[in-house]
């Protein structure tokens, strides 16, 4: 199938994915802030004071592991690289996932994937999925291989749901970086996904919702209620919530952002998820070049490393590693 953007280079399908997710990182961060509600009662730029939280980091984590290893991902790269850039930096910081300090412990300790995945507390949240885009970036035309290095990648921190759903976005991300439409970017999604699982069932349910809804507004407060999980938001609550916002959308980079980033709950994971796919899907040019700036050097709140990375810089050394990618 020909896409309308075949013409975009993959370079540009790389940053506009890396830097729409760190774009969509600190819009959903300061869209769910009190003080910003409060002033502008909806968030429609982003604002100073926008900052990276631990979604971009580990993206960017994952990012220079690929980098590191050459794009040939093995499960023995995956641990060096969190030993060199977490344990070895004094660990991870402010506003971590709860499964990522649970992780690091368990390195600590010696318990390596995939069991410092499964033995790992709320290890089916959206902590891998946050992070996996650059998978997706690297296996450009490839969901396949997407699929099976995310799993490699997913393994070290969480298990079942949260390491299908990476292996979704991740799948997702590869088609939309070579130009496929919408509706097959997610259809080869949903492929990764047990249908007898939580984030499985959960999936079925969004899709019914988004097929009997006009509009994002007719869909919006069932995709408050429907998935709503107490106390920590799992991946089978975030995922199906950012496949529905950028279904309805229509991939369109400023009506996702503007959507996810004001959802609420988990909204800088759900908009991350949106920024990286309509990114991937359209390009750098559709992120205005003043959001690209406040993003472009990360806070380094969780992990310290990040601080010292240029996104667009790493997006077009991730590009480097695609190989020989399909036109969809």
């Amino acid at each position: 199938m020909t896409s309308p953007h075949d013409s975009l280079s993959l370079a540009d399908r790389a940053a506009g994915c890396l830097l729409g997710l760190a774009v969509g990182d600190a819009f959903g961060d300061i869209g769910r802030d009190q003080s910003y509600r409060l002033r502008y009662g909806i968030v429609t730029n982003l604002y100073d004071g926008a900052k990276s939280t631990d979604d971009t980091e580990f993206a960017l984590l994952t990012a220079q592991t690929l980098i590191d290893c050459g794009g040939q991902l093995t499960s023995e790269h995956l641990v060096a690289s969190w030993c060199k850039y977490i344990i070895d930096q004094g660990g991870v910081f402010a506003r971590g996932g709860k499964p990522l300090y649970g992780a690091v412990a368990n390195l600590e300790r010696g318990a390596l994937p995939p069991l410092s995945g499964v033995d790992n507390v709320h290890n089916d949240d959206d902590g891998a999925v946050m992070r996996i885009a650059p998978v997706g970036i690297i296996s450009a035309g490839n969901p396949q291989r997407a699929a099976k290095l995310a799993r490699i990648e997913a393994e070290i921190s969480h298990a079942r749901d949260g390491v299908w759903g990476a292996q979704a976005v991740a799948a997702s991300v590869a088609l939309a970086m070579a130009g496929a439409s919408v509706e097959e970017t997610l259809r080869v999604g949903l492929e990764q996904i047990p249908d007898d699982s939580w984030l499985g069932r959960a999936m079925a349910k969004a899709l019914a919702i988004c097929d009997a809804a006009v509009s994002i507004e007719d869909a919006w407060e069932d995709l408050h209620t429907q998935f709503w999980t107490p106390v920590h938001s799992a991946c089978a609550e975030a995922l199906p919530q950012a496949y529905s916002i950028f279904r309805l959308t229509g991939g369109d980079f400023r009506r996702g952002v503007f959507w996810a980033g004001n959802f609420g709950r988990d909204a800088d994971t759900i908009c991350a998820v949106v920024g990286a796919l309509s990114g991937a899907l359209h390009g750098e040019s559709v992120i205005p070049p003043a959001w690209i700036e406040k993003v472009r050097r990360p806070a380094g709140v969780c992990l310290k490393f990040a601080a010292r990375v240029d996104v667009r810089d790493m997006a077009l050394q991730l590009a480097e590693l695609i190989e020989r990618p399909q036109t969809w």
